[in-house]
């Protein structure tokens, strides 16, 4: 193992300093109405002590296992993924090279951008530029549910929670503190449905989905899937987070005969291997 890829995985999951646990800010732009009067209170305090460069913080406890399944939501880490599932990346990464399998490696839904970097620095470290990191994301969040179309996602909430709406500007800095943003890393900006159909993507060796919904994971599926090379990998990284998502994995599958076995990553997240 390369002490370059280890380290960063590391990092990418603040694993590597988190003995003492960590203090999460409080997120001033959330909003509780009138039911938590307490927390109302906090908030108001926090945002005058914002003012003089401090913060009320929550302390989180260590615990490692949470984060090597990717079952919390780190307060510095740039992956909520975990351990496990980027060790799932470079193995399909390893494949890849060595069965030279052609083709991208694109990601749906890189929230601060943890799993493209990672996928870039495996690049890296291989020394291989002649392939391209897509990070596919709308940069503002999780879309509102459209139940009439997608009935699977009624009474979906991710596009409440600020914490998802990780900006375009941050997730760059963030590729660049790892110095891994070159003319191979290309971001595509906008709603799946908008823009992974138009996307100027020939080949792809990784998929990744991280759509969390319904709609987002089929518009992944059904814009990138034909696009993967026979003997490529697909990761669904909420098949066990999310009933809805799950259930356009199955739809899809049926609807075009694929019958690739799906593998356990982690408890939540599955990958399988095309072979057709």
């Amino acid at each position: 193992m390369s002490l370059y890829i280890d380290l960063l995985k590391k990092c990418l999951t603040d694993i590597h300093r988190m003995e003492d646990g960590e203090y999460k800010p409080l997120n001033p732009n959330y909003h509780s109405g009138n039911s938590n009067w307490k927390l109302n209170v906090l908030l108001l305090f926090d945002r005058k002590l914002r003012k003089r460069k401090m913060a009320i913080c929550r302390v989180i406890d260590f615990n490692i296992e949470k984060r090597m399944n990717g079952l919390d939501w780190p307060a510095y880490a740039d992956t909520m993924i975990g351990l496990k599932r980027l060790e799932n990346i470079e193995y399909c990464f390893k494949e890849v090279i060595k069965n030279s399998i052609p083709g991208d490696f694109i990601e749906t839904g890189v929230w601060r951008g943890g799993a493209t970097i990672f996928m870039k620095g495996l690049l890296k470290d291989s020394s291989i530029n002649d392939r391209i990191v897509w990070a596919a994301d709308s940069f503002e969040g999780l879309p509102s549910p459209n139940e009439k179309l997608y009935e699977a996602d009624k009474g979906a909430i991710h596009h409440l929670f600020p914490e998802l709406a990780i900006s375009i500007e941050v997730v760059k800095r963030n590729f660049e503190k790892y110095n891994l943003l070159d003319e191979n890393v290309k971001f595509l900006k906008g709603w799946f449905k908008d823009t992974l159909p138009t996307a100027p993507i020939d080949k792809l060796a990784i998929i990744r989905l991280d759509g969390d919904m319904y709609e987002s994971t089929m518009d992944g599926l059904t814009n990138l899937y034909p696009k993967l090379s026979n003997g490529g990998f697909i990761i669904i990284d909420d098949w066990g987070a999310g009933i809805a998502c799950q259930q356009a994995v199955i739809d899809y599958r049926e609807r075009n005969d694929i019958t690739n076995e799906i593998k356990d990553i982690d408890g939540t997240g599955v990958f399988w291997q095309k072979n057709s």
